[in-house]
């Protein structure tokens, strides 16, 4: 009699690191050629822990070396208490346990939490990675995800397209220590979004469809272009608004008029349908020198406004005053006096803004922003940077803020000379703006000390393209310093707790040797050396450059 092993094979898909662009694991996927076994092992997890094993044997014939991920359903860890024949088929491949990835799925539902925890603590005591699996898409509750801190959580590819639950689940990541992967990336847009959204790993048939045979390469396209930060530096438009003169779409030209010459500072009308969403805009001398040419009133006054209106132009209450001036540099050159309708998530106008007001403000922005200068780079100062911390606590948004300084500094001024120090600063400076991204902020806070303030994945390559960089002043070398707080929302209050969490990491990061960068948590001890080395008590004292 046939077993049911016999119409089962085994395909295998790549999990890619997007950072390095190479293969990082396989995922092991049962492959039925009759019947339903999945459906049965969800029911019986003797059948689901087989599986799981029978996964491990196929790899093995494949003779892949790559990490291996296997799927098993969170009631079959729960009631099976540790996978024992998982656990031996890894054994008898010569595998170690931490070549593995538990990829542990849904449902939840009926499962018993405190089993399910005791089984996952079993196999990652062994050296088992855990994977949660399926978020997104299934019924994985958070309180419990979170008790389960798994080494990865793969996210459906669905949520790409919901960024704010990305970056929610992101933090969560940052907070366990576990890494994000998203899988089910079909199109390259998608994958533009999986970049975007900070993801360290992705699978799915854009990069190659589960296949037969274990493959190493795999289609990746072209890095996207740096995305915008989400929210644009700048005033919010909310700081603008003015009350909107409202009439209905359906409001005759006498009615616009009489509004008008009645109030005199109102610019404009717009025209609203039942819902409160503009769908004309009527300009104040535009429309009145309709109306007070000849003929003009006996032609419009019973007509409807609507046919002396333009196109409504609009933005959204979150947009920021630069939003607004790019709407307004879009449209016609005789529309740049419109007010511009600002409206809510279900497009009602809650409020106009007017563009006198933007350029005032700006341009005050501008001469405060130039006054605070430093001279000698042309960087902003630790106003504009710590302004700017306290709109990111504000918004909720993780952060990294970042000091770097000269190793050294005075000796370098006394040996090479302060023209030699100045071109050493302005010279790191400029590489530290050149390096900066998206919504990365670069200030010079006097003297060889800079403030950087970035998102958490922009760290490495900015670290990297000044620390690995050879500076020297006066035929000397130079090293720099680096250190790093990660701020998640609600780790801190204001930039002063920002600062007060950075300086006991700048004193770890001088009191190590050569270029060096140290990185620590707010709100959490210790830290982690990035670069840099010891100096032993004999060497204390000495100079990096000699």
């Amino acid at each position: 009699m046939p077993s049911w092993t016999d119409t089962l094979h085994f395909a295998f898909q790549p999990v890619v690191n997007l950072t390095t662009r190479g293969v990082a694991a396989l995922e092991i996927l049962a492959r039925p050629e009759t019947g339903d076994v999945l459906a049965q092992a969800r029911r019986d997890p003797e059948l689901d822990g087989n599986l799981a094993a029978l996964a491990i044997r196929a790899a093995t014939r494949m003779e892949t070396l790559l990490p291996l991920h296997v799927n098993v359903f969170a009631g079959t860890l729960a009631d099976l208490g540790g996978l024992a024949a998982l656990r031996g088929a890894v054994r008898e491949a010569g595998r170690l346990p931490w070549e593995v990835t538990v990829d542990v799925g849904p449902p939840y539902t009926h499962v018993p939490h405190r089993a399910l925890l005791e089984a996952v603590a079993v196999l990652r005591g062994e050296g088992f990675r855990i994977c949660a699996d399926g978020i997104g898409d299934g019924d994985l509750p958070l309180r419990l995800l979170a008790e389960m801190a798994p080494d990865l959580m793969k996210l459906d590819a669905s949520l790409v397209a919901r960024p704010a639950v990305v970056r929610a689940m992101r933090t969560l990541c940052e907070e366990l220590g576990a890494l994000l992967s998203v899988e089910g990336v079909e199109t390259e847009r998608q994958y533009a979004a999986v970049m975007a959204a900070g993801a360290q790993s992705a699978q799915g048939d854009l990069f190659a469809p589960p296949s037969r045979l274990p493959v190493a390469d795999v289609y990746l396209p072209a890095r996207p272009a740096a995305v915008p930060p989400t929210q644009r530096t700048g005033p919010p438009v909310r700081q603008f608004l003015r009350p909107a003169a409202l009439l209905p779409a359906t409001a005759p030209a006498g009615q616009v008029r009489a509004l008008l010459t009645g109030s005199p500072d109102v610019s404009g009308v717009l025209l609203v349908d039942p819902a409160g969403v503009p769908v004309r805009s009527v300009h104040r001398s535009r429309f009145l020198l309709s109306m007070s040419g000849r003929y003009g009133h006996a032609l419009y006054a019973d007509r409807p406004a609507a046919k002396l209106g333009d196109p409504p132009r609009t933005v959204g209450v979150d947009a920021t005053a630069w939003e607004v001036l790019d709407v307004v540099a879009d449209g016609a050159r005789d529309r740049t006096s419109d007010d511009v309708a600002v409206v809510d998530r279900h497009g009602r106008c809650v409020g106009v803004v007017r563009l006198a007001d933007l350029v005032r403000a700006l341009a005050e922005r501008r001469v405060e922003e130039a006054a605070g200068l430093n001279p000698l780079t042309r960087l902003p100062g630790s106003d504009a940077i710590t302004g700017e911390v306290d709109r990111r606590i504000a918004d909720g948004r993780m952060f990294a803020l970042s000091w770097l300084d000269v190793d050294h500094f005075k000796q370098v001024n006394d040996g090479a000379g302060f023209a030699a120090g100045d071109e050493l600063i302005r010279a790191v400076g400029h590489a530290l703006q050149g390096a900066a991204s998206g919504s990365t902020r670069v200030g010079h806070i006097g003297g060889d000390d800079f403030l950087v303030l970035a998102d958490p994945e922009g760290l490495d390559p900015l670290a990297a393209s000044v620390l690995d960089a050879p500076w020297s002043a006066g035929g000397r070398a130079v090293t720099l310093s680096l250190a790093t707080v990660l701020c998640p929302p609600g780790s801190v209050t204001d930039h002063r707790q920002a600062a007060a969490c950075l300086a006991p990491l700048k004193q770890a990061a001088k009191a190590l040797r050569g270029a060096s960068w140290v990185l620590g948590r707010a709100g959490l001890p210790g830290h982690e050396i990035r670069r840099g080395t010891a100096v032993a008590p004999a060497q204390a004292g000495e100079p990096a450059w000699g």
